[in-house]
């Protein structure tokens, strides 16, 4: 049974690096100087997504307004507006629900989302975009759909080359980290 765990476990981190070692860095560089922007224009940004693509926003949204001083939402954690949302105008909306209430022009909007394909998430980054929020989107190739749907209605996407959907999990919370450490390691110089 060890064997069969370590052989398992070895495989699950090469695959890992492997990702890691193929990001495309040139979009998380755009993203920083988007989060740079939106720090500077003191502008709120607005995180959304579902699952483990929920459980990230709600990461990033607690590190960026600590360490960053900026104004965030990780708009799955409120439970109550979340619900109510879904309860009285479906599912599909429970992320325009909350931004109508929340967003304003000149914000940023990131979509965690593995698939790229969850129609909520679309429906949020639609209305952002009406709005004129800046709008990212954080996902994958998984099942090898290349991102998704929501890759073509974003003004940045960042495709985690990965297949799997816990390994995009795990990159998107890195890129979180990464964004994080750069913001403040350009503050500090």
């Amino acid at each position: 049974m060890a064997d069969d765990f370590t052989e398992f476990a070895n495989s699950y981190l090469a695959d890992l690096k492997n990702t890691l070692d193929n990001l495309p860095t040139t979009e998380i560089s755009d993203l920083y100087s988007m989060v740079i922007d939106a720090c500077n224009q003191g502008a709120t940004v607005h995180f959304i997504g579902n699952g483990g693509s929920a459980a990230t926003p709600s990461h990033s949204a607690g590190d960026w307004s600590k360490e960053l001083g900026l104004k965030t939402i990780a708009h799955s954690d409120n439970t109550s507006s979340f619900t109510a949302w879904a309860n009285d105008e479906g599912y599909s909306q429970v992320f325009v629900g909350q931004l109508s209430t929340f967003a304003d022009n000149g914000d940023l909007l990131i979509a965690y989302s593995g698939s790229g394909n969850s129609e909520n998430v679309i429906n949020g980054v639609k209305f952002a975009n009406e709005i004129g929020c800046k709008t990212v989107a954080i996902t994958g190739n998984y099942n090898g759909m290349g991102g998704g749907e929501i890759v073509n209605l974003v003004d940045l996407s960042i495709v985690i080359p990965s297949t799997s959907m816990e390994r995009i999990e795990d990159v998107q919370l890195v890129i979180n980290h990464i964004i994080k450490e750069a913001v403040k390691s350009n503050r500090e110089q």
